[in-house]
């Protein structure tokens, strides 16, 4: 899932303050797991941008409302009427939902998370980055594991130098992502493929090579 944390008050409120009519629009998919962009975080943070507002005894509108993912069209049709009615929108989606909006309608969208990762929940509030999304994946070879969102080095060949004890030298709070591959590939009995090297990678497939793209023919006239 994609995670994200919340933008500090003060500099939401400096986004939105000179507005008359603001929305509030949370996201019920993603952000919502980890508690911090779903519609129920939405009227919260109306209700916290109210309070900021009356303290100022600045006169706005704030409301709240969501829909279920702000990355698809056909989920807006349910919200047009008080999107419309808003003088901006405060977006609490990731920025990928933030940008589809800001496509979509002719008027300020602003963020109210900072995205952070894609990542898992490793228990109820603890979400731990597991992929960074490079096109090109080699979980097959690693018994699961990833060695580029894990290993700070993005090393493809085994532990660097600096790891000690199965820890990262970085952070000794934090597992070599190798080490972990390791452990898993003996427990699997597939030691035999910590021998072979991995190629060069093709980081064209990365975020290195530009903004991505997938189009489906075969669902282009459905």
């Amino acid at each position: 899932m994609i995670v994200g944390q919340q933008k500090p008050l003060e500099e939401i409120w400096g986004m939105i303050k000179d507005y008359k009519k603001v929305l509030v629009f949370g996201c019920n998919t993603c952000v919502a797991v980890c508690h911090q962009g779903g519609n129920k975080e939405a009227e919260i943070l109306a209700s916290m941008l109210k309070m900021k507002a009356s303290q100022e005894g600045i006169a706005i509108e704030i409301t709240n409302s969501g829909i279920e993912r702000q990355c698809e069209h056909e989920f807006f049709e349910q919200a047009e009427t008080i999107i419309q009615k808003a003088d901006a929108i405060l977006s609490t989606a990731c920025g990928i939902g933030v940008q589809f909006m800001a496509e979509k309608y002719p008027k300020p969208i602003y963020p109210g998370l900072n995205t952070t990762f894609l990542g898992a929940v490793e228990q109820l509030g603890v979400y731990t980055e597991r992929c960074q999304a490079c096109g090109q994946c080699i979980l097959g070879q690693t018994a699961g594991i990833c060695p580029i969102a894990r290993c700070a080095k993005r090393v493809m060949n085994g532990p660097c130098g600096g790891s000690t004890k199965g820890k990262c030298e970085i952070n000794k709070e934090v597992d070599c992502a190798w080490q972990l591959i390791v452990d898993r590939l003996a427990l699997l009995g597939r030691m035999d493929d910590y021998e072979k090297l991995a190629p060069i990678k093709d980081w064209s497939s990365d975020r290195a090579g530009g903004p991505r793209k997938l189009v489906r023919e075969d669902m282009l006239n459905e």
